[in-house]
């Protein structure tokens, strides 16, 4: 059955019901089609990352899409896509990743890529290092786009959960004060090529998760991950908010 994952096999009385266990808990936030009992290290799997012109999704644009994409837990593909924002690129933005109005002059409007991602990301699941920040730009640039009726843009439906190897940096390297994706890589000697780069960015990351992976505290089927991830997720994030607040005036 699929989208399910085992449970305690028990109602509220305490009494347990062997046989049953995997119609207690229905696991959310999966690719269809795409088992939740399955290793994820097995499944189809692609990373993207996103340079962009600044920070806000709402008004900022995409320069850069960069994908890598797994399979039995190899990468066997890798794609990057310059894409010109329609606007001028901040300085500010330039400092980081060095793509300049230039580099993107005779690229592709957004929606003229726009498909093409969407396919090479259908039937994985998706995923990104600080996942929230390239979905949420990705989504916006497809809304704006009017691909939100495109039967691949379920992808970035809220209820379907990108794997995000941030999160599980942050729960295995916790003694660290920095798990940027350049200082993560460099704990599990994966090298990197150009830092703030889409692709290379995309490759690192999809490797860092590959070699997280392998720890024993990381769940090994897919299902068991999405909810561990989602739980890992809520809880760093409220740990960040009291800081915040600990730390704020």
């Amino acid at each position: 059955m699929r989208g399910v994952l085992e449970a305690c096999g028990c109602f509220p009385t305490g009494h347990h019901y062997p046989g049953i266990a995997h119609l207690l808990r229905v696991v959310r936030g999966l690719v269809a089609d795409l088992s939740a009992d399955a290793p994820w290290a097995d499944l189809p799997i692609a990373l993207v990352d996103v340079e962009t012109t600044g920070r806000d999704p709402s008004t900022d644009r995409v320069v850069e899409v960069g994908l890598a994409i797994a399979r039995g837990g190899e990468i066997v593909e890798r794609r990057t896509w310059l894409i010109n924002p329609g606007r001028p690129i901040p300085k500010e933005a330039i400092e980081v990743h060095t793509i300049t109005d230039d580099d993107v002059r005779d690229a592709p409007r957004f929606e003229g890529v726009a498909r093409e991602i969407l396919a090479a990301l259908a039937g994985c699941i998706p995923a990104a290092y600080n996942a929230s920040f390239d979905k949420a730009f990705l989504k916006s640039e497809l809304d704006r786009a009017a691909f939100t009726g495109d039967p691949q843009y379920r992808a970035f439906q809220r209820e379907v959960e990108w794997m995000d190897p941030l999160v599980w940096a942050r729960e295995l390297q916790s003694e660290e004060r920095s798990r940027t994706l350049a200082d993560v890589a460099a704990r599990l000697d994966i090298p990197m090529q150009s830092v703030h780069r889409a692709g290379d960015d995309a490759e690192a990351a999809l490797r860092v998760m590959l070699a997280l992976g392998r720890n024993p505290r990381v769940p090994s089927s897919y299902g068991a991950l999405v909810q561990q991830q989602r739980r890992l997720g809520l809880e760093q994030a409220d740990e960040r908010r009291l800081r915040w607040r600990v730390g704020g005036p």
